[in-house]
């Protein structure tokens, strides 16, 4: 056979057309029953196209979750209410233990207390701490500083001029507690830890004395126009902080230590206050650097409140394993003892009363462990959460009254309350409100009658003063004069006389 009958030729067919060619292939002589069809090559396309097209929006949709967090963590500084109840807290605690410490302020840090000036000096030296109260051992001094801490924490706590307040709560947090290091407890050493973390945070946005001037700053610009009355009392705190700082340097008062030490750290947020300032003065002609330091803000913000809520985690963590390993905690008698100690019971009936069952005393120690090391899995879980939260609430509130450590218990419910949820702080902060309202309203009505009966008083004592000269008068006339006196008309001079001055 020659090549041109073995091979047909394109456009023509090989062979005879068969009946079975166009049957399935099933339905074909020689096909198993049940044997597959094979798919088409354009249903294959199809099918690697659809997997293409779903690994594509797997991976735009973890871009767009991606870019959500990141949108979240640079475009606003997360939880407002949280960070603000954390900052009443714990300035509130500090204020009222330094208001309730002030008679024995010198004992405790005073440069004659038994931890003498001389030992904290020796101290200072080695461990390179950051106190003001070293850099003098006058009475004078010593007063200034302690008087300026008290300030300080009221107004971090009433939230004015928030950023700079933080920083000087934080100088006057470190200069008390690092002059004396045994004077404290656990709550000193929560207060020394988120003083620090306090300053990195926007902790001013809502419940503070900014927050109420920015709103009245945004009402009135409309009226002023859009550039406003310029921040002159920021200016010149800024100032006044500056001049003291160059003072200290000079002085060689702030230790440098590695890469500056708190020198660098204190003239690191000075300048940085100066930065805000003047990016805000410059956001009438570009808003960029703004902005800028906005989403730097916000960060910085959201990583210091991260760092505050781990620190809480870690703090309940360590104190309940470290408690496992006890042989007190692992029989369960632990609460009992400290419920005797003379120290620990300022009302011994009350003592005796909660260690007089074993089983309570079983059934709270077994239950401090389990919700101090199952504090930080139950984050993940927020009905779970509330619930323990309230609980460890409640057991501070309860070792404040027993044990007589309120500030201690202060601090660790200020600490607890950053996981609070914000649908419950706004309630709060609205509670509060009311509660506001009333009292000023009640004051108001207190001052508004006191005044009319002052008002009273005086009308009264001025008709008896037109009296007395009336009858005088008419005492020294004539007959007919002292006549009417007695008992005839009063004449119209004398009854108008007691209303001159007044205003119906």
């Amino acid at each position: 056979m020659s090549d041109d009958e073995s091979t047909p030729v394109s456009g023509q067919d090989s062979g005879p057309v068969s009946d079975h060619d166009d049957a399935p292939v099933s339905d074909r002589p020689g096909t198993p029953v049940g044997a597959p069809e094979p798919r088409p090559a354009r249903d294959a396309g199809r099918e690697r196209l659809a997997g293409r097209i779903s690994r594509f929006d797997r991976t735009h949709r973890l871009d767009r979750k991606l870019g959500h967090a990141v949108s979240r963590l640079t475009g606003q500084a997360l939880g407002p209410y949280q960070t603000a109840v954390i900052r009443i807290g714990f300035a509130g605690t500090w204020l009222l233990f330094l208001l309730r410490e002030f008679p024995h302020r010198q004992e405790m840090y005073g440069p004659d207390g038994p931890w003498s000036w001389d030992l904290a000096q020796q101290l200072i030296a080695s461990n390179h701490a950051f106190t003001v109260l070293m850099w003098a051992d006058s009475q004078v001094w010593f007063e200034i500083v302690f008087g300026f801490a008290v300030l300080s924490a009221a107004l971090f706590m009433l939230g004015w001029r928030t950023r700079t307040m933080s920083v000087l709560f934080l100088l006057g947090v470190l200069s008390l507690q690092n002059r004396s290091i045994f004077m404290g407890d656990g709550g000193d050493n929560v207060i020394h830890l988120m003083a620090i973390y306090l300053v990195f945070t926007r902790c001013g946005q809502v419940w503070s004395l900014d927050a109420r001037r920015e709103r009245r700053t945004a009402a009135a610009r409309p009226r002023e126009g859009d550039e406003g009355q310029p921040d002159r009392v920021g200016v010149v705190l800024w100032a006044v902080l500056g001049v003291a700082l160059t003072a200290a340097t000079l002085a060689g008062k702030i230790d440098g230590g590695t890469l500056g030490g708190w020198r660098t750290i204190y003239w690191g947020l000075w300048a940085l206050q100066a930065l805000w300032w003047l990016a805000g003065g410059y956001a009438a002609r570009s808003d960029q650097p703004r902005i800028f330091l906005d989403v730097v803000a916000n960060l910085v913000h959201n990583a210091a409140l991260f760092v505050i809520m781990a620190e809480a985690c870690l703090i309940y963590a360590t104190a309940g394993w470290y408690k496992i390993q006890g042989s007190r905690w692992q029989d369960g008698t632990a609460v009992y003892y400290p419920l005797h100690l003379d120290y620990f019971s300022p009302w011994p009936a009350l003592s005796d009363l909660l260690s007089a069952s074993g089983t309570m005393v079983m059934l709270v120690t077994y239950g401090t462990v389990v919700a101090q090391v199952a504090f930080p899995f139950t984050l993940f879980n927020r009905r779970v959460k509330n619930v323990l939260l309230a609980i460890m609430m409640t057991e501070h509130a309860v070792i404040a009254v027993v044990l007589g450590l309120p500030f201690f218990s202060l601090a660790m419910i200020a600490a607890d309350a950053v996981f609070l949820p914000t649908s419950f702080l706004r309630r709060l902060g609205g509670w509060a409100a009311r509660v506001r309202e009333w009292l000023l309203s009640r004051l108001s009505r207190v001052l508004r009658v006191s005044r009319s009966g002052r008002l009273g008083r005086g009308l009264r004592g001025s008709r008896e003063n037109s009296g007395e000269d009336t009858s005088g008068e008419d005492s020294s006339g004539d007959g007919a004069g002292g006549e009417a006196g007695e008992g005839g008309p009063r004449p119209p001079e004398a009854a108008d006389h007691p209303h001159v001055g007044f205003t119906a």
